[in-house]
Order: structure tokens, then C-alpha cells, then sequence
């Protein structure tokens, strides 16, 4: 969701003459006045207006209203020191039981290829939060993630540690976008969280070659590949038949995105929404500064 103010249609204003009015006059007055104008069915999807409206008919988005009664969101209402601790007050309102977001957690994370500068964008899960930045897990071997951020060995990547995450929490009408560069966390830190998936989550780690093709198996006219990542768990789970601590993949781990901008975003009505951005600012042998902005909608 682009957090920006577009102009999608506009309304055509007809003066009307005291004298009666020619009928082809009124039928042009009328489609012109029209909001959405009849389409030629080439768009299978136009002006959808949300899961409660008929699919088929186009219609005006909602608006967003949960933060008119309070006056939106203000520079006063933010930390003026540091993103993260703000993403930290965010993250704990929409952790609330009775806010009706289900996982917070949930963001999408996007990385570019260089040097063709092709984006690609996945959903994926914040699991830690700390002073330095924002933390996922993933495969690090063969993922389209992986050559993104640290390039390819047939050399189609070169590697590109930028990468951002969206956080969208629509009953809250917020999100908030992080830009920053890639690194990845040490073997002792993964192993740490590694620790805490369930036993089946650990061997899947260990059996999925992320992003790889799964070729059916030609002796099973039904298989669409499927069997072959069973194959791959069965041998899994014999490689650690017996073993409680499961070792974490050297191809898998932690990646933490160190933010150098971060943006929170809290939806007004008419699009008209309220932007603040943190940029960071590098300080010569001291403690970095973030800098704190309104943008405009």
C-alpha cells in the first residue's frame, strides 16, 4: 500500500440553463457526473472498494477515520530520539488482544538483484526486535533472498545488502516502512531461536532447498513435485533420529536489517494521511542521531 495521495477520479460539474434541456445534454451530464464511469471489460479488477462490496462493481474505498477523533497522529505523539523505541510502542498496541490483529509480526520483506535491479518481495515474520534493528529468519543457501542480498555463485547477482519491511496493521489504520541494509546474526544467535521451533519446523529447515524446483516424479503420473521435498524430510528425520538438539543450518539463520530510515504512517481521512520519517545521521565517533519529518500524504 503506497501511502500517497492520488487523485483516481474526477467529477465533471454541469451548469444547467433555465430552459429545458436537450436529452443528449442531460445522457453527457450524466456520464460525465458519474464517479466511475462505465467501463469497456478489458479490467478484470477496477475500483474494487474492500470484501464487503460487490466484486463486480466498482465502488469508493473506505475511508479512514480511527484516528480523526483524537486529531491523527502529531510529532509530539513520537519518540523524538529513536525508531525503534517508537516501533517498539506500536508493535505493543498492536499486540493487544482487543486491536483484532492477528500477528503483528507479519511483514514483507523486498530485496533487488543487482546489477539487473529486478525487486522481488515476500511475507515473512519479525521475530526480534533489539537496539540495532529488526530481525528475520530464512534460508541463507538458495533463496531468492539470499542471492538478492549476497549474490549468486553463476554470478547473475552481485549481491545487494539493501532490503526494506512493511508492517501493515489495518485495524489500527497504521504501517510502517523500514529501509536499511542486510546483515546477517552470528551461529550462536540463531541457534538461540533456532531452539525455539517445534522439532518439524528444525527438520524442515534442514530438508527444504528453498526456491529449488521440485521435478514430479515420473514414476507417479499424480506427483507435481511434492514428493521429492518428502524425500528430502524423510532424510531429515533419519539424519537426526534420536537427537533432541537439532544443530542449526549453516545455510539458515537470523538477518537483521539495520534501519536508516524508518517511516510510521497513520491513516486520515480523504488519503489525507499523517507521515513522520526518522533518517539516521551518522555521527564521527559517537552514538548515530535520527533526524524527525512530516511528509506530506
Amino acid at each position: 500500500m503506497r501511502a500517497s495521495c492520488r487523485c483516481l477520479f474526477s467529477i465533471s460539474a454541469v451548469t444547467l440553463r433555465p430552459k429545458p434541456l436537450d436529452p443528449r445534454v442531460a445522457t453527457f451530464a450524466t456520464k460525465t457526473m458519474a464517479l466511475h464511469p462505465a467501463q469497456d471489460g478489458a479490467k478484470l479488477i477496477f475500483a474494487p472498494a474492500g470484501a464487503s462490496a460487490d466484486p463486480s462493481a466498482p465502488g469508493q474505498a473506505a475511508q479512514f477515520l480511527k484516528a480523526e477523533t483524537r486529531g491523527g497522529l502529531r510529532r509530539s505523539d513520537l519518540d523524538p530520539d529513536s525508531p525503534i523505541t517508537q516501533f517498539h510502542k506500536w508493535f505493543t498496541d498492536a499486540s493487544r488482544p482487543e486491536t483484532g490483529v492477528s500477528h503483528p509480526e507479519t511483514c514483507t520483506l523486498s530485496t533487488a538483484q543487482l546489477p539487473s535491479g529486478r525487486v522481488s518481495a515476500r511475507m515473512v515474520y519479525m521475530k526480534e526486535l533489539d537496539p540495532k534493528g529488526f530481525v528475520i529468519y530464512s534460508n541463507f543457501g538458495t533463496s531468492g533472498k539470499a542471492r538478492d542480498l549476497f549474490g549468486s555463485e553463476d554470478g547473475s547477482s552481485t549481491g545487494n545488502p539493501w532490503a526494506s519491511l512493511v508492517f501493515w496493521w489495518e485495524p489500527l489504520e497504521r504501517q510502517v516502512r523500514v529501509e536499511g541494509r542486510a546483515e546477517r546474526l552470528t551461529t550462536e544467535e540463531s541457534q538461540a531461536y533456532f531452539d525455539t521451533r517445534v522439532r518439524g519446523s528444525r527438520l524442515g529447515a534442514w530438508s527444504s532447498k528453498q526456491s529449488a524446483i521440485l521435478h514430479p516424479d515420473p514414476a507417479n503420473p499424480d506427483d507435481d513435485g511434492r514428493s521429492q521435498l518428502d524425500k528430502w524430510v524423510k532424510e531429515s528425520e533419519q539424519r537426526f533420529e534420536g537427537e533432541e538438539r537439532i544443530p542449526v543450518p549453516e545455510f539458515w539463520g537470523g538477518l537483521r536489517i539495520v534501519p536508516e530510515r524508518v517511516e510510521f504512517w497513520q491513516g486520515r481521512q480523504n488519503r489525507l494521511h499523517d507521515r513522520f520519517v526518522y533518517d539516521r545521521v551518522r555521527q564521527d565517533g559517537g552514538e548515530d542521531k535520527w533526524t524527525l519529518e512530516r511528509l506530506s500524504p
